[in-house]
């Protein structure tokens, strides 16, 4: 088991009276994660699973009675896939009204599904926590910065889920990558809001994969599909809630001429990026390598980021000019820009940028220079 970053300080994240809420992809070790880190405590235990039919019956009856007398003498409660229980929200609410003194657990693999569920019964009463595929910091931890470097092919074409890590063949991560993409990919979406079928998501996440690191029109991927523009809305809104896709915005803050109405989309992971095209060849022999490497660079920045507990707006900027900048975060009004290049070669800062906003930073990130980038000096920027 790969060292996890989320949940290591345990007391000051899951305390009595609140319910910490784990989000992220299914496959990406929240179980496994939760149950470690419960193996480490005292205290009686209960785990359960939302897809449980009688936990799932307990929980929906609302009964109050029923509910509290069934977690007595527990001083833990673990719901794993709580996004499956309907009212989950206000089912826990109740519970952490009648035992202020429990300690509660959710994890959820659909966003849009939990966020909602527990966003009101539960507000002030829950913590929110992500976890990711396993991050660059998380991997220098076992394999230390070199072996990070060697192993960056890799990640780049196959990810970092933590099985497909573990994998020690290209065959065996490719098997494993194409189940995860067939399998559990739209698991959530098809089953909780009654998505017809995954192809034509299948067949809008490949237009997305071509196009990482530019602009998305809508219109023309609706037009590409053969479907409504507001239908591709919905379900770009739905791929992202559960976390195969994230929504990058433009910044602007000072020049008309900056694009802001149009979005960049990631892939969560560039293994399932790479399986939706069914593409694992190696770097040399590809011709989308600027992509993968921007794609990985802006997910691990994220990474470390959350897990060091540092909130950043993230934006991509760009001018009609075409001047742009693949990533700007802002954070306490301090601007910082980033252009990810594969090769360390020299590369000159956008002139529009100094000149709109003079006290922003700028910096280029290619492969000799980004362990500081998303690993910092102690292991976190």
């Amino acid at each position: 088991m790969f060292p996890r970053l989320a949940l290591r300080k345990w007391d000051e994240d899951v305390v009595p009276g609140k319910v910490l809420v784990l989000y992220g992809a299914r496959q990406v070790g929240k179980t496994t994660l939760i149950r470690a880190r419960l193996a480490d405590r005292q205290g009686r235990v209960f785990s359960g699973t939302g897809e449980d039919a009688v936990l799932k019956r307990l929980l929906e009856s609302r009964d109050l009675e029923r509910i509290k007398s069934s977690f007595a003498g527990y001083e833990t409660v673990f719901i794993d896939e709580a996004q499956l229980v309907e009212g989950v929200g206000w089912s826990l609410k109740m519970l952490v009204d009648a035992r202020p003194d429990l300690r509660i657990i959710a994890t959820g693999s659909s966003s849009f599904e939990l966020s909602h569920q527990v966003g009101e019964p539960l507000t002030g009463r829950s913590r929110r926590q992500w976890l990711f595929p396993l991050s660059a910091a998380e991997l220098a931890e076992s394999w230390g910065p070199v072996g990070l470097d060697q192993r960056l092919e890799s990640l780049l074409v196959f990810g970092c889920y933590p099985a497909v890590v573990s994998a020690e063949v290209a065959q065996e991560k490719v098997r494993l990558l194409t189940e995860l993409a067939d399998a559990y990919l739209f698991k959530d979406i098809l089953v909780l809001e009654k998505v017809k079928g995954a192809t034509v998501l299948t067949n809008l996440l490949r237009l997305l994969a071509y196009q990482i690191g530019h602009e998305v029109s809508v219109s023309e991927l609706a037009g590409g599909l053969g479907i409504a523009k507001q239908t591709v809305e919905r379900y770009l809104d739905l791929l992202e809630k559960a976390f195969v896709i994230v929504r990058v915005g433009g910044y602007s803050r000072n020049l008309r001429n900056e694009v802001t109405k149009t979005s960049r989309y990631y892939f969560w992971d560039t293994g399932i990026r790479n399986a939706v095209i069914r593409n694992f060849n190696a770097l040399d022999l590809r011709d989308d390598v600027g992509a993968l490497w921007e794609n990985y660079l802006f997910m691990e920045r994220w990474k470390a980021l959350e897990y060091s507990g540092r909130r950043v707006n993230r934006f991509f900027w760009r001018t009609y000019e075409r001047q742009e900048i693949d990533l700007v975060e802002e954070a306490d009004g301090a601007l910082a820009g980033f252009e990810f290049k594969w090769s360390p070669k020299t590369v000159k800062q956008p002139s529009q940028w100094p000149a709109a906003y003079p006290e922003a930073t700028w910096r280029v990130v290619h492969r000799e220079n980004w362990h500081s980038f998303v690993l910092g000096e102690k292991g976190l920027p």
